[in-house]
Formats: C-alpha cells, structure tokens, sequence
C-alpha cells in the first residue's frame, strides 16, 4: 500500500515555535510514533507532507524509506494529500495517517485495510460521548453516506455519536479523481478530505466503517494538556503490559518508559522510574525509587538503590549499584560489583566482586577482580586535551583520598596509602604513597580578631 502522514498543521494551542508533530510523547516525536508503526505495516511508500516549521520536520526524521511533500499555504487536508498525490501508486490503496495521532495500533490499521480491500472506500470512525468539533457520520439505512464537519452541521447532524478519525483507506487511482474534484465551497474555505466520501457515494463505491479496539487510539494532540492526557495513557498501556509479563510495579501511574523495556522473570521496579532509549533487566532485577536508566542492561539478581542514574552501560549479575550512584556510558560492571553513594564511573571496565562504595570518581578505567577503592578516590584521567586511562589489576587497595594521575598502572595486590598521589605506576604486592610528613606547631596560636 502507500502511506500519506499528514504532518504540516501549525498547532497554535501548543504556544511553541516547534512543530506540533515533533513535540514528544514518551521520549519521541509524535510523527515518529506513527511512522513507526506505519513501517510495520510493510507499505511500498510512505509520504509525509509538512509545513508549519519548513525543513525542521524533515531534518528531525529523516530516513530513506520516506518521501517528503511539501503543504504551503496549508488549505485543509484534502488539499495536504493533493501534495503526496504525485508520489502514490496508483496500483496500490492508500492509507492516510496524521502526524498528530500517535497510539493508532497496527492491529486495527490492518483491521482497517483488510476491510477496504482493492475497491472500497474504508474509514475509521469512533463513537464519542461528546462530539464537538468532529466531523459526523451521516448514515443512511446503516450505509455511510457522508461527513459533516461540525461547523457545517445542523443541529440533526450534530446529535450524531459516531464521528470522523481521519484516518481512511481508498484505492489510489479513485482518490486521486476525488482530490482533484474537491471543491473549498465551506465554512473553513478548505479543501476537506472528508469530501470525497459523497465523491464515491456517487459513483457507487461502498464506504465501509471500522472501529478501533480503544478510542484512545484515535486520540490527537492539539493542546499540551491534550499532549499530556496521551502520556498517560501510553504508559499505562506499558505498565499494563509489563505486570502482564510478571513484573512488579510499585504504582503503574508513576513509571516512565520512553524507549523499550524488556524484563526477565520477578523484576520490581518501585515508584518514579524513568526508562530511556532500549533497557534490559535480567531475571530478579530490583529497581529502586527515582531511578533513570537509559540505553543499559542489568544482569540477573542486580539491585539498583534509590536516585541511581545509569547511562549507556552494563550491569552485571547480582550487582549492587547506588544509592546516589551514576554510571555513564562505556562503563561495564563485573558480577557482584558494588558502586556506592555518589561514585560516578565513566567508560570503566570493573571485574568481578571490586567495589567502590563511596565518593569516587572512576573515568577511562581498567579494574580487575576484588579491588577496593577506597572514598574520595579519583582517577586523573583528563589533562586538558587528552583522555588516558588508569589499570588497576586485581586485589589492589586504593586507599582513601587517592588521585591516580593517568596514565598509570597499579600492579595486582598492591595497596595504596590514604592521601596518595600517584604519578608513577605502583608495584604489585607493595605498599605505595606519598604523603607529606606530619608535624605538629608547639607555639602556635589560631589568630583572634583585633578589637574594634
């Protein structure tokens, strides 16, 4: 089939200067979820026609499965197809889609083409306890007739329940003698999609209506509450969905997945979780409060404590990562590793049973297996212009208060003295510091102030 996305509305009640399609809805463009699950319906092309914000939509999702049509001035939507006309297969239907309406499933699209086959004219339509401003569904012996927008409505037509979506399939070659039929002859003076429903009425086309499973799915976003009502209600398809799968949820209303979330067997995830980009949680994974991870895998058994923020990195089994910790991307944790509160680590491979428990910063790192960095500890890896990084082999101490100046190596069982600062490489099995000597000041005295 081809695909026509209309995406070039202005949406004045965002008050913003960003298109409206490419305001997020789980941590992407709206667009970008109907494209997404346009491609799962393998169509021959998709057409998005833009507007409102030139080439920002196109440069935010481009990709080379797509053609763009450009909609300027924008005269209504039968006129924004007019655009992507020039691009459809007359040989296949096409299914018109709108950049604004993200949670259309791939279920009830099917639904939707399946019914219109090769030589009728399909539309969703939905059931609304509170019609305003849709177009009606005008019936006549239960066949669909035509579409009334609400502003060119009686008060007969407006008491109708069942409403217009938008979305439609029709076989190109008609819809294409439609378009060019339109006229702007209304209270908009705008070229109405809607139109062409009387255009294959006349001809003797039947127009066939399909409902969604939810009406949710025919949802769009005009406004930011509007925008924000739709969040909602897609993560509470994605907690439904996870406590399907087995996973405990401390409260489905407060979890945030804005990626992908796959979760192995008895994982709980407590309150105010924030799941970014594509995350793995292994089998028996624990989730503390006001979590945000992003882009990571956490291997079976690991438990990752309160206001923990994870990056780009992976986590090993049985793991005990936070509270307060951060781990940014490159960084790769052993089995039974410990990070504590506040210890940050960047790009650091940590083996097996090592710890860092408390206030340490770890960057461009090698640590081997049961090493022991000691608080306030701080690999010195950056000298203005340059990463270098830092070996630590196994069995090392690293005593508190340390500053490893890479690039240096710290040999296997060799321990480091608190208040170290090491800018040579430290021998293993041997005590290692530098520390100046201590003295005491028999006849000092702490200054006082002078009397005014």
């Amino acid at each position: 089939m081809n695909i026509v996305v209309l995406a070039a509305g202005m949406g004045k009640r965002m008050r913003s200067d960003l298109p409206k399609v490419l305001h997020p809805l789980a941590g992407k463009p709206l667009l970008g979820h109907v494209l997404d699950c346009a491609r799962k319906l393998s169509p021959a092309r998709i057409v998005v026609v833009y507007g409102h914000g030139g080439e920002a939509v196109p440069q935010a999702l481009a990709a080379d499965d797509l053609r763009w049509a450009l909609q300027e001035p924008q005269l209504g939507t039968g006129h924004a197809v007019m655009q992507a006309a020039p691009d459809l297969l007359d040989t296949a239907p096409t299914l018109v889609l709108y950049g604004d309406v993200p949670l259309t499933s791939e279920d009830t699209l099917a639904r939707l083409t399946q019914a219109a086959g090769g030589d009728r004219l399909a539309i969703l339509t939905v059931d609304l306890p509170d019609p305003t401003g849709y177009g009606r569904i005008v019936r006549e012996q239960g066949e669909i007739r035509r579409i009334v927008e609400h502003k060119d409505a009686g008060d007969a037509e407006r008491a109708i329940r069942e409403v217009n979506t938008g979305i439609l399939v029709a076989p190109t070659a008609a819809l294409k003698r439609w378009l060019a039929a339109l006229s702007n002859d209304n209270a908009q003076k705008e070229y109405y999609l809607t139109d062409i429903v009387a255009q294959a009425v006349a001809e003797g086309m039947p127009v066939v209506g399909v409902q969604p499973a939810h009406v949710w799915e025919t949802l769009g976003v005009n406004s930011k509450a509007q925008l924000a009502e739709l969040e909602r209600i897609h993560q509470r398809n994605n907690a439904e969905r996870l406590m399907e799968e087995g996973v405990m949820l401390a409260d489905p209303a407060r979890l945030d997945v804005r990626g992908t979330l796959a979760c192995g067997r008895d994982v709980s995830i407590d309150v105010n979780c924030v799941f970014g980009g594509e995350v793995k949680l292994g089998d028996r994974v624990r989730i503390g409060a006001n979590c945000v991870i992003r882009n990571a895998s956490i291997a079976a058994g690991a438990e990752i404590l309160p206001f923990t923020h994870i990056d780009g990195a992976t986590v090993g089994t049985e793991a005990r990562i936070g509270p307060y910790a951060r781990l940014r991307p490159g960084t790769e944790l052993g089995a039974h590793t410990h990070v504590g509160n506040f210890v940050e680590m960047k790009n650091t491979r940590m083996a097996a049973a090592s710890k860092a428990n408390h206030l340490a910063y770890v960057g461009d790192a090698v640590v081997g297996e049961r090493v022991n960095i000691g608080a306030g500890t701080i690999t010195c890896n950056y000298d203005g212009v340059n990463k270098h990084q830092t070996v630590i082999e196994d069995d090392a101490f690293i005593g508190s208060d340390t500053q490893l100046v890479a690039p240096v190596r710290v040999g296997r069982g060799a321990t480091i003295g608190a208040g170290t600062t090491l800018v040579g490489d430290a021998p293993e099995g041997k005590l290692t510091l530098s520390r100046a000597r201590q003295a005491t000041v028999e006849r000092w005295r702490r200054p006082v102030k002078n009397p005014k």
